[in-house]
């Protein structure tokens, strides 16, 4: 199968060095810019285009993973390229639909993706999604051979599977954030002491359900530390609201 890789981001990038690793040759590469282009065009040995017009019109899958902007605005110009191909997205918020053409799909690899860090694709759940049900049949032979959680979800729930990952991580490392911060303006302690910590409240998910590995004040309803931990951040209304609405949400679990 010959795919052409649309988009050098983070996931495009991780994603075309998997699939080299397992010997799923790619042609080509399209990025708006060279220099991203270029570099991922190096890793997988192939050549690299900048233009739409550019983009190869012999592949037999492509997969398009750009950000949901360029997606919408870019899906029209991208699809014509090839009619008779398999066509997918990578965007866990965007609907099959939005790829205007008869074989399309989706191939969303849900995880948090860096260029510079390294991931096991076996270990990232893969969700496919396809008009036909011989276009299915295809990608999940692709994620299978990369991954080994695969699942066909339609773009309906795809929605929510996307807003539970905003959650779970977005939200969660923005956390870590404000943690940081808190850490550096009160005394300069490193954010590494959080670690030990972070890390067993992830241990944790492997053997109990999020609610069953919930502790802290806000379980219990402790008015005393929730009182004083709020009136630290009396100048961080922001932050305070944060607080408030997190303990609110997380004691109405346990009542």
């Amino acid at each position: 199968m010959r795919i052409a890789l649309l988009g050098a981001g983070n996931l495009a990038t991780n994603l075309g060095k998997a699939l080299k690793n397992k010997g799923v040759e790619v042609v080509q590469v399209y990025s708006r810019t060279k220099e991203s282009a270029s570099a991922l065009a190096d890793i997988l040995s192939c050549p690299y285009v900048t233009a739409i017009d550019a983009i190869c019109c012999d592949a037999d899958l492509y997969i398009v993973a750009l950000k949901d902007s360029a997606l919408a605005e870019m899906a029209v110009q991208i699809v014509n390229r090839n009619e008779g191909a398999l066509f997918v997205h990578t965007a866990g918020s965007m609907p099959m639909d939005t790829l205007p053409c008869e074989h399309r799909g989706v191939f969303y690899p849900m995880q948090t993706f860096s260029k510079t860090k390294e991931v096991d694709f076996s270990e990232i759940p893969i969700f496919i999604e396809a008009q036909y049900e011989k276009d299915l049949l295809v990608l999940k032979q692709l994620a299978n051979t990369l991954s080994r959680s695969v699942y066909e979800l339609n773009s309906e729930n795809r929605k929510y599977l996307h807003l539970s990952a905003v959650f779970c991580c977005n939200f969660a490392n923005h956390c870590f954030a404000i943690g940081e911060r808190i850490l550096k303006e009160h005394g300069g302690v490193p954010f590494e002491v959080m670690l030990p910590l972070i890390d067993e409240t992830a241990r944790k998910l492997h053997s109990l359900s999020p609610q069953e590995g919930q502790t802290g004040p806000a379980v219990r309803w402790d008015e005393n530390v929730i009182g004083k931990q709020l009136s630290l951040l009396d100048d961080e209304p922001v932050m305070q609201e944060i607080y408030k609405l997190m303990s609110k949400s997380i004691h109405s679990n346990f009542t």
